[in-house]
């Protein structure tokens, strides 16, 4: 293993904050999963990056050298994206593949004077395109644990901090009539890969179903969407976000135990848009997100129950 971007990030980040828990808030993810990257970190350079202890953590000798060198090289990445700073014009707003990307974009025209839209399933490619200055703003759907690795020049926001991947099975489908389906009684099925599989959707996905002792058969790969026709003729089944309607022939359920969680965030462009518009972008985010959950009768009770609680805590 060779140490990336995100490392680097990562180790300026606990540097910059002095303390893991803060860190993994800026950075967006759960301070385990901090943790486990710098230990992953600590044994490719074969030393001790941080003294941790009960008042934070400090650099070792080798945790300075280390930050010293990391920093000069994300200065000069950060540098790809300077080009676009204090340009005037649209702002370049991206987005994942959601159900609520058009009510979305509504509200957006309402507190953005201009505002272009971009939807694209890949997080990756959302991120990047964030971090190289070519969108302003996006909101973006990430594994639960997952890091964006955004640069410094880009903040965020956690819009809610877990929802839970469903299942778009055919509609004459006998698991259909159930409310909530095992995703071990899928075995059998004939799978849509899930966009952006280098985002580790797909690894998700395989991780998910060995836990429950099978393999999913990939056997088709389009945009999202795009797999609606094949389920409606019971050719496949397919991972869905959670505020999916589906369509004609197609049923949206739960997945029993919630195997499979994403996390929604809003990051932007500090240059770009100010504190006030992007928090008022955000409450677009949030609501947008929330119209569509209470819209859809699989996943409103679940968002009852937990939605509020969940966004209020962020």
């Amino acid at each position: 293993m060779e140490l990336e971007i995100r490392h680097l990030r990562a180790i300026c980040a606990i540097g910059d904050a002095g303390s893991l828990s803060r860190a993994a808030t800026q950075l967006g993810i759960s301070q385990p999963s901090l943790t486990t990257l710098l230990q992953r970190v600590e044994r490719m350079v074969g030393g001790t990056l941080f003294d941790r202890g009960r008042s934070g953590a400090t650099p070792t000798p080798l945790g300075a050298q280390m930050l010293q060198r990391a920093r000069l090289l994300l200065v000069e990445l950060e540098a790809f994206g300077t080009d676009t700073a204090g340009r005037s014009g649209p702002v370049r707003f991206g987005s994942v593949h959601m159900e609520c990307v058009a009510p979305l974009y509504a509200r957006l025209e309402q507190s953005l004077d201009d505002v272009t839209l971009v939807v694209d399933p890949s997080s990756t490619g959302l991120a990047l395109a964030l971090a190289n200055g070519h969108l302003d703003a996006a909101v973006i759907a990430v594994d639960e644990e997952g890091d964006l690795g955004l640069p410094r020049g880009v903040a965020q926001r956690v819009v809610v901090p877990w929802v839970p991947v469903f299942i778009a099975i055919p509609a004459g489908h006998a698991l259909a009539s159930r409310p909530e389906v095992e995703l071990a009684d899928l075995a059998g099925e004939s799978w849509v890969g899930p966009p952006g599989a280098e985002d580790g959707s797909l690894t998700a996905l395989r991780a998910a179903c060995r836990a429950v002792g099978f393999v999913p058969r990939i056997r088709f790969e389009m945009p999202s969407g795009a797999g609606r026709q094949l389920i409606a003729a019971g050719k496949a089944v397919q991972l869905v976000e959670p505020t999916s309607q589906g369509g004609p022939g197609v049923a949206v359920r739960p997945l029993a135990g919630a195997p499979m969680r994403m996390r929604l965030v809003f990051a932007w462009r500090r240059e770009r848009l100010t504190w006030s518009q992007a928090s008022r972008v955000f409450t677009d985010v949030l609501g947008a997100y929330a119209d569509q959950a209470m819209a859809s009768p699989v996943f409103r009770p679940w968002w009852e129950e937990r939605g509020a609680a969940l966004t209020s805590a962020e």
